[in-house]
């Protein structure tokens, strides 16, 4: 799989195209809001990229932000003072590509460092481009209850430039050092894994260690198909979760394909993954971890002006097969055709701007049809009923209330969804799902309300309320852990009277209010507070943790704990 994806890129370097382009802007909720928001605003899609499958290349986001947020009578862009604030950011963020003069600092720091906000050090030549920047995130906090002060001290360095104007490239790398929150840490033993990270090891007495690193290639084919190349994450649709494809594993191998024709948007990810992990006791220790190799494809149209649907199909095999490199066929078929060894998934996702400043998406992803159990025919609730919902709402500058935005999201994954019978096929990477951090057997409602009032201050209040089912013990399975096989349950319920819940019945409600500010690009303080109770049929009484964390950060991704 190696080869071929190595033999992808450099066919696809022989045949780069002249056409400027650069690399891939991380996936930040914050930041991506920040670039969506407007085009729900104006009611309508924007010409210059689809939205359902991020991240978005720099290039794109420069061209978005001039030539689709410029009134084109009075050639500025409109807006509040915290808007303004907001397009003047991302596109110093996105300097390099801008058509017009983007403002340099007022005081350089040594004449060398820091000519532009965006940069601790640029250098940029007819053929050369680079970008150069530190990486920090220092934060400390105090949990009830618990004696062991809450910390991270992350440090490393991000890099981007490009070649030749051609070839886009990305580098990121960090060592950190932490104390999660308790229910994070109860996360962690029990997945084995530390969500969003790989090799971990033991840090002081109930801490993690990990070095974490990102990088990637891209590069266009011709005028409208894009490659990428690297180990980085994807999300795929329009909500805080994704039901499909999210940014919660670990970050994986994968060449990704990109055509953009008309109103067309085909999407094309091959990858491997990390089926399993190696253990020496409670943490991973050397060894060769077996792979898994993940096919997906993705096809969006733009229906008139303000709706947008998108089909995919997904294959999850525990050995690599050169059908699935197909990049125009159907899974399924190529499944049978080969005796349904692999996990294949299909579904939709869309949005509506359904009127100027409103959006409704969604999402479906179908793990299995018999059509008599599906509708309830030969009985309710069955076990090979498994799928995944998502339904969602967005209303930006929410009451007439300027940079008010609010955010409605319902999320649901019956048992046994994205679980496999065969050995390293479920929708895991690393040991952690693919999709939503619950993995499946559960109900989520989440409200999501931000806040700009100031341009410099972002207020962020997020809620959740989660009904989920454990298993009581590791030999029975009532579909909600991923890395079990949906075959052995050891439940006694049959095929039928499976329902979301089952097993071990938690409930957790939890809400965080998060204070960022600016202090200067990309340089943030962020003062956060956090309530989580959990009720659950094998505890007493109420699980209840406050939280309460002050956080430094320089060009890194806000943290968050919502789940």
């Amino acid at each position: 799989m190696r080869k071929f994806l190595l033999l992808l890129v450099l066919c696809g370097l022989i045949k780069v195209s002249s056409w400027a382009q650069g690399a891939y802007a991380p996936y930040n909720r914050d930041y991506y809001h920040a670039l969506e928001r407007y085009e729900i605003l104006k009611g309508e899609m924007n010409p210059i990229f689809h939205t359902g499958f991020k991240p978005f290349r720099r290039d794109k986001i420069a061209n978005y932000l001039e030539s689709y947020l410029i009134d084109s009578a009075s050639g500025i862009f409109q807006g509040s003072k915290a808007d303004q604030f907001n397009f003047y950011y991302l596109k110093n963020d996105n300097w390099e590509f801008a058509k017009s003069e983007t403002e340099g600092s007022n005081r350089p720091f040594l004449g060398k460092l820091y000519r532009k906000p965006s940069d601790f050090f640029h250098y940029r030549d007819e053929t050369f481009d680079i970008h150069i920047n530190p990486v920090l995130y220092l934060s400390g906090g105090r949990e009830q209850g618990e004696d062991a002060f809450r910390f991270r001290n992350s440090r490393g360095l991000e890099l981007r430039g490009t070649i030749d104007r051609k070839i886009g490239f990305y580098t990121y790398l960090t060592t950190t050092q932490t104390i999660f929150p308790s229910w994070i840490r109860d996360y962690i033993e029990q997945n084995g894994a530390v969500p969003g990270e790989g090799f971990w090891k033991d840090y002081e007495s109930e801490g993690y260690g990990y070095f974490s690193a990102m990088g990637h290639l891209s590069f266009n084919v011709s005028k409208n198909i894009e490659a990428q190349f690297g180990h980085d994450r994807n999300f795929v649709g329009e909500g805080y979760r994704s039901m499909i494809l999210s940014d919660f594993s670990n970050p994986y191998v994968f060449f990704k394909l990109n055509t953009k024709i008309w109103k067309f948007n085909l999407t094309n990810l091959w990858s491997q993954m990390t089926a399993d992990v190696i253990y020496n006791g409670r943490r991973p220790t050397d060894g060769r971890y077996p792979q898994k190799w993940f096919s997906h494809h993705r096809l969006g149209i733009n229906i008139g002006k303000n709706l947008n649907i998108g089909v995919f199909e997904s294959v999850m095999a525990n050995q690599f097969d050169w059908n699935y490199l197909n990049p125009v066929i159907f899974y399924r078929w190529i499944e049978h055709q080969l005796g349904t060894p692999d996990k294949v998934m299909l579904g939709f996702d869309g949005k509506w701007n359904f009127t100027p400043g409103m959006q409704l998406y969604g999402q479906f992803a179908l793990d299995e049809f018999v059509f008599s159990e599906f509708f309830g025919i030969d009985g309710k609730n069955s076990s090979r009923n498994k799928h995944a919902i998502q339904a969602g709402y967005k209303y930006i500058n929410a009451f007439k209330v300027s940079n008010l935005d609010l955010q409605l999201e319902y999320n649901q994954a019956r048992p046994y969804t994205y679980q496999e019978k065969f050995e390293n096929q479920a929708y895991t990477n690393y040991r952690t799902p693919l999709t939503h951090p619950r993995g499946a057997n559960f109900r989520e409602a989440i409200a999501i309300l931000r806040y700009q009032p100031i341009p410099r201050l972002t207020v962020n209040a997020t809620g959740f309320y989660q009904l989920f089912g454990t298993d009581p013990s590791d030999e029975v399975n009532f579909g909600g852990d991923l890395l079990k096989n949906r075959l052995v349950t050891n439940t006694g319920l049959g095929l039928f009277g499976h329902e979301i819940g089952q097993g071990v019945e938690n409930k957790v409600l939890m809400g965080t209010l998060n204070l960022s500010y600016m202090l200067k690009h990309n340089l943030f303080v962020d003062l956060s507070q956090s309530y989580r109770r959990r009720t659950a049929q094998n505890l007493n009484a109420p699980d209840v943790d406050n939280f309460t964390q002050l956080s430094l950060r320089m060009n890194i991704v806000r943290q968050e704990f919502n789940y």
